[in-house]
């Protein structure tokens, strides 16, 4: 299987979105780089839905979307392509937003274009009738199914939409990576509930095993705790009820998921200088053998699958969804899940072409793109690599099973609130913030 693009570049272009508004989908995916797109539309502008071409418009520090629909054009959608040629064009992620806004007040959005890095501004999209209705389309092109349901169901809760606006061209579900020989070194099992969790740690760490790997310099990998450890104890819908005004970070309820994560720090389970890590250290870090448990993306895949990067092998890699709490009103069963970079398509010059586009691209891009860049989306998978490892296969049998999914902590949350929890989530890491000095920062950033 090839590899797929380094994903630890992901979690810098992802911030490069807009940057403080753009942070909601950070680290929510891997297939970056720093290479620019192919351009054929001239001037990195964004030529707008056209009659006679099918035009694409992306990041360019994100080169694999494109780089699909290429190979789409000249294999199994060469029919659509016979009159309607597919152009694609690339703007830098870092005004990404405030671009599409320009565009879309013009009617002059791409047939297909990476959505809106804030989930706020998809709606706004939607409910300004700018972008296709899927769910509609899907039903009269006759794909109704090529979206996996997990996916779906994460899409439609990002955008608080009842149909389908958005395509996964990934679909990533979260949760511990574990190095098996370290736990069978320690003697310990795969933890359960948050108890076992902490048990766990304590046992790893008194053999001299780090038990977390963690970035806590980038935040987002240790806030992500804090909000699993909510929607375990509170239900799926906590957080929303945050962001809906009817609850607050600062409830004792919602303090106890932080003071949870703080608590781990303090007894210092991630590690030395836990909040100075970044992303690809940590990676390095699990990879090679030093630390036991790393909360992370299934975007990780192309790092595990590296016969260079990984030296523990990856048959020594084991996985496990973030444990219950006990007596918590959530589920062990409803998987922390993002869709990666969703595209969307626009109303405008939607002609039976596109939709022939549309559909060949739903029955064809989760195939394409598992074999040509090791990348697991959100469509149905009909064909597999031969030489497909068994963690990524896991990880399929993982997406497909889901009951149900939950976002991550700062998914409802404005840019302010967002930037100001991911800035001070290393501080948990290392225990220099107790939960509530946290969760005070974070709601006073989210409007109070």
């Amino acid at each position: 299987m090839k590899q797929s693009l380094r994903r630890g570049r992901r979690t810098f272009a992802a911030a490069a979105f807009i940057g403080a508004s753009a942070l909601a989908l950070a680290a929510c995916s891997g297939s970056s780089d720093s290479d620019s797109s192919s351009t054929a539309g001239g001037g990195g502008g964004g030529g707008g839905a056209t009659s006679d071409e099918f035009t694409y418009l992306g990041q360019t520090q994100n080169t694999t979307i494109a780089a699909t629909l290429e190979s789409l054009q000249t294999g199994a959608c060469a029919a659509a392509a016979d009159g309607t040629p597919l152009v694609t064009d690339a703007i830098d992620g870092t005004t990404w937003d405030q671009q599409l806004q320009v565009l879309a007040g013009n009617d002059a959005l791409s047939n297909m274009s990476m959505a809106a890095g804030t989930p706020s501004l998809m709606q706004d999209f939607i409910s300004a009738g700018k972008v296709l209705n899927l769910t509609e389309a899907f039903a009269e092109l006759g794909v109704e199914g090529a979206v996996l349901p997990a996916a779906e169901a994460t899409l439609k809760q990002l955008y608080q939409a009842d149909d389908l606006y958005a395509l996964p061209t990934e679909f990533n579900i979260e949760g511990f990576w574990y190095n098996k020989d370290l736990f069978e070194e320690a003697g310990v099992d795969v933890p359960e509930t948050w108890t076992e969790l902490v048990d766990v740690a304590e046992t790893l760490n008194s053999a001299d095993i780090q038990p977390f790997v963690a970035a806590g310099g980038d935040g987002w990998p240790v806030t992500r705790l804090v909000g699993n450890y909510i929607f375990r104890s509170l239900g799926a819908d906590a957080l929303q009820k945050v962001a809906d005004g009817e609850a607050s970070l600062t409830d004792a309820e919602y303090v106890e998921g932080a003071d949870a994560v703080s608590a781990l720090g303090e007894a210092g389970y991630f590690g030395p200088a836990a909040g100075s890590i970044d992303y690809n250290t940590a990676m390095n870090q699990f990879l090679t053998g030093g630390g036991a448990m790393f909360y992370m993306g299934s975007w990780a895949l192309g790092n595990f699958n590296s016969e260079e990067e990984n030296q523990i092998g990856v048959d020594a890699i084991g996985y496990f969804p973030f444990p219950e709490v006990e007596g918590g009103a959530g589920s062990i069963d409803e998987t922390p899940a993002n869709a990666g970079i969703p595209v969307m398509f626009t109303t405008a010059n939607y002609t039976d072409d596109i939709g022939e586009w549309l559909k060949c691209i739903a029955e064809n891009y989760g195939n394409v793109a598992l074999a040509e860049s090791g990348q697991v989306t959100g469509f149905e998978i009909t064909e597999t690599p031969a030489d497909q490892s068994e963690l990524t296969t896991m990880v399929q049998d993982q997406i497909a099973s889901a009951a149900g999914s939950v976002l991550w902590f700062e998914a409802a949350f404005t840019s302010e609130g967002t930037t100001v929890s991911q800035t001070n989530g290393g501080g948990l890491a290392t225990g220099d913030l107790s939960g509530q000095e946290f969760m005070e920062l974070v709601q006073a950033a989210n409007g109070g």
